[in-house]
């Protein structure tokens, strides 16, 4: 993509405008905090320390906002705490240039490195330093700079003891995202009924598993709904797949098919019917016709082999979610039926235990297990394994999130880590700090040369503006601008028209805020708006008139703005190049994840193996990175650097084919106890080692072979196998594997540096 291409795109995507589901009573409750710490300052203190106060208390309630599960009242008090440390110290070191320079670089350094930490600790850094620079300005002297800094203390303890008092549904983040996942569930049911290779996203489940990381208060706050049903919802993808996948369930056509067919309609039901109690908090409603599919008797009798047990192990699951989404057993329907319901549900847990019973007793399947010594005949290949005990129902793993002071080592490590000379994060750190401290020093010369009072519109717009990425950074610098503007013209307008006085230009700036809390989410541009129109009248309540904060704040915010993309073109981190790595990145995690399925058939522990959920988290985890990246560089002006769009898709559906096996075999791992297949092992270890090698071939630029997976699967041949799920899943993987190779070959010859040996070569426009 040209230079041209590529501005135009991102000045687009600044001034979009989304529709999110808008939060009015927390706009509300925003707004009213900060209020009552602008009345306060006013009524005890002055109306520049009410300005003080009032960034503080404006701040903490943005803070609240933050895509964050962390307990919002935290967040507001970190912001608080940590804006009033800022002011005081800068507020010291303000009249000592070099001293002031060098705190500053420290903390645009550390907002920068931050991002290692996740976007909402990034956000917040970075705010805070923004602000920072605002109110370092307002006080006259030691006392004064200390009584603000309690202030925004204040401020950020006003909205924190607002969000104890009036939670408004304080768990309802968690709820929609268990509801969203469960949701995702039924739609990819629904789906597999005529697609049976119908994709998955597994972002929600992804956002599921984020929700359920708490800390310890939450863990014992939280709603019994709320616990284990994150976890069936991973089990269940697995098993919709394999139950709708020709290759290893039912035929593609015939009674067994439309079987699955209605199995898969009851238990899309079923898990919107759970979406939606979970969400809502209100008792579970299931329908009559998916009650009677999943009870029907003859299951066993039309499914046979792999499909049969999938179908079991779906039944066992679906009681389970129910009895997670309904802990009280207070499912109804209509209200006119309430006792059919209730029967509905404990109908379905009574099938559920019975379907756990025969997935780990088969009747069909009875055999003794072999002697000391001898040699057992292998089931046929339409047979389960061995028949064992049914082991204890998992209890549901908690996700622990670490409080405050534990946060603080988390950070930190993460933070280390990046210091490393290829990490995005580095280059944004050192950006952001090249970028605060020239726009500081061109924002005072440029305030001397035409009078502005305020030299800081430069650096906050630069650091407010600055991502990681170019296309975060170039939309937000035009969307910034773009409100800016239009907010500072159309508060002029107002300021000019009625002249407010003090107390009326409070109320006026708390109007803006409320609507920035409200909108704040549908675009940067929109928010920008009206944050222009909150500082207009904030400034103008502490005796700063319009004729200087409108021009300064123009003309400084579009120096700032200049400064954060010129940034990026000089020292960029261009996720072009990168490619390459995330792809073998990925194919390495995917080849982990198969490999711990594979082996399991080689050493059967049960189908919820901690080992086998570990090494799928590491894959989703790579291929999101991987998607992401992706996406990033399609808007890049940077040219391809030896891997075509074309191969990169071809590869992309490759590795996606290679883990959509490995997630099929997962469907059927056998309990613990049952007959092993020795050859899994050899095949384990040669995925596990080809996987990392061709991931190194990928990097070099070289076709990945897998012979060693051929051998293991060569040698395989003739053995006996316990279930043709095995050896058939076994030759998907080698497929797949294949594919990735054709993939390689396509991707035309690159005759530039190697990577490292020099920048990405920008286009022309």
């Amino acid at each position: 993509m040209s230079w041209l291409s590529a501005l135009g795109h991102t000045a687009r995507a600044g001034f979009a405008v989304e529709r999110p589901r808008l939060e009015p009573l927390g706009a509300l409750r925003g707004a009213a905090g900060l209020a009552f710490v602008i009345g306060i300052s006013l009524w005890l203190f002055s109306p520049a320390v009410a300005a003080s106060s009032a960034f503080g208390a404006y701040q903490a309630a943005v803070a609240t906002y933050q895509r964050s599960w962390r307990p919002r009242p935290q967040l507001a008090l970190i912001s608080g705490a940590t804006l009033g440390v800022s002011t005081f110290l800068g507020y010291l070191s303000a009249s000592h240039l070099v001293l002031f320079l060098a705190l500053l670089a420290t903390w645009a350094f550390l907002a920068g490195m931050s991002w290692a930490a996740g976007p909402t600790v990034g956000v917040m850094a970075s705010s805070n330093l923004a602000i920072t620079l605002i109110t370092i300005t307002l006080p006259s002297s030691v006392a004064e700079a200390a009584g603000h800094a309690a202030m925004s203390l204040f401020g950020g303890l006003v909205q924190a003891a607002l969000l104890v008092l009036f939670p408004f549904r304080r768990w309802r983040p968690h709820r929609d995202a268990l509801a969203d996942a469960l949701a995702a569930e039924a739609d990819y049911a629904r789906r597999l009924r005529h697609d049976p290779h119908a994709d998955f996203d597994p972002e929600p489940l992804m956002e599921a598993r984020e929700a359920a990381q708490l800390t310890a208060r939450q863990h014992r706050r939280r709603p019994a709904q709320l616990s284990g049903a994150r976890g069936l919802a991973e089990r269940l993808r697995p098993v919709l797949a394999s139950l709708a996948d020709p290759a290893l369930g039912a035929p593609a056509e015939g009674p067994e098919r439309d079987r699955v067919r209605e199995l898969l309609a009851a238990a899309a039901a079923v898990l919107d019917a759970a979406a939606r109690a979970v969400r809502r908090g209100t008792p579970l409603a299931l329908d009559a016709p998916s009650v009677a599919a999943l009870r029907t008797p003859d299951t066993g009798d039309v499914l046979t082999g792999p499909a049969r047990r999938a179908a079991l192990r779906l039944k066992a699951l679906l009681g389970d979610v129910i009895e997670t989404a309904d802990p009280a057993g207070r499912s109804t329907a209509a209200p006119d039926a309430p006792a059919q319901a209730a029967a509905r549900a404990d109908a379905v847990r009574e099938e559920a235990t019975l379907a756990t019973l025969a997935r780990t007793q088969e009747p069909a399947a009875v055999q003794r297990p072999p002697a000391p010594g001898a040699h057992a005949a292998p089931p046929g290949p339409d047979e389960p394994p061995y028949p064992v005990e049914p082991a204890e129902p998992p209890t549901p793993a908690v996700l622990h999130r670490p409080g405050l002071i534990g946060l603080v080592p988390v950070v930190v490590r993460s933070m280390r880590d990046e210091l490393r000379p290829d990490s995005a994060i580095l280059r944004h750190a050192i950006r952001v700090t090249a970028v605060a401290l020239l726009g500081y020093l061109i924002g005072s010369l440029v305030g001397s040369l035409l009078s502005f009072g305020h030299g800081y519109w430069a650096p906050l717009a630069a650091v407010m503006v600055m991502r990681p990425d170019f296309s975060r950074t170039y939309s937000r610098a035009v969307a910034r601008f773009g409100g800016t503007l239009l907010g500072v013209f159309a508060a002029t307008g107002i300021v000019q028209l009625t002249e407010p006085s003090v107390r009326v230009s409070a109320l006026l700036a708390v109007v803006c805020a409320a609507l920035m809390y409200l909108l704040m989410r549908t675009g940067y541009a929109v928010g920008q708006f009206f944050v222009s129109g909150y500082v207009v009248f904030l400034l103008g309540m502490g005796g700063e008139e319009w004729t200087q904060t409108v021009p300064e704040r123009v003309v400084l915010t579009l120096i700032g703005g200049i400064l954060a993309m010129a940034s990026y073109a000089v020292f960029p981190a261009w996720e072009t190049p990168r490619l390459r790595t995330l792809l073998a990145d990925w194919l390495t995690a995917a080849g982990r994840y198969a490999a711990e399925v594979v082996e399991r058939y080689a050493t059967p522990s049960g189908p919820d193996d901690a080992r086998v959920r570990q090494a799928l988290l590491e894959a989703r985890a790579a291929h999101t990175a991987w998607q992401e990246a992706l996406a990033r560089a399609a808007h890049e002006p940077v040219r391809s650097r030896g891997l075509s769009r074309t191969s990169a898709d071809d590869a992309e559906e490759a590795i996606g084919a290679f883990s959509r096996a490995a997630m099929l075999m997962e469907a059927h791992l056998p309990e613990r106890g049952a007959v092993p297949v020795p050859a899994a092992q050899r095949l384990a270890h040669a995925l596990r080692a080809t996987t990392e090698r061709g991931a190194r071939d990928l990097r070099d630029r070289r076709v990945p072979q897998w012979d060693e997976v051929r051998a293991a699967l060569a040698a395989w041949d003739g053995e006996g196998v316990p279930d043709r799920v095995v050896r058939r899943g076994a030759g998907m993987l080698l497929a797949a594997l294949e594919q990735v190779s054709e993939a390689a070959e396509e991707s035309p010859p690159f005759t530039g540096p190697r990577p490292g040996e020099g920048p990405p070569v920008a286009t022309g426009s």
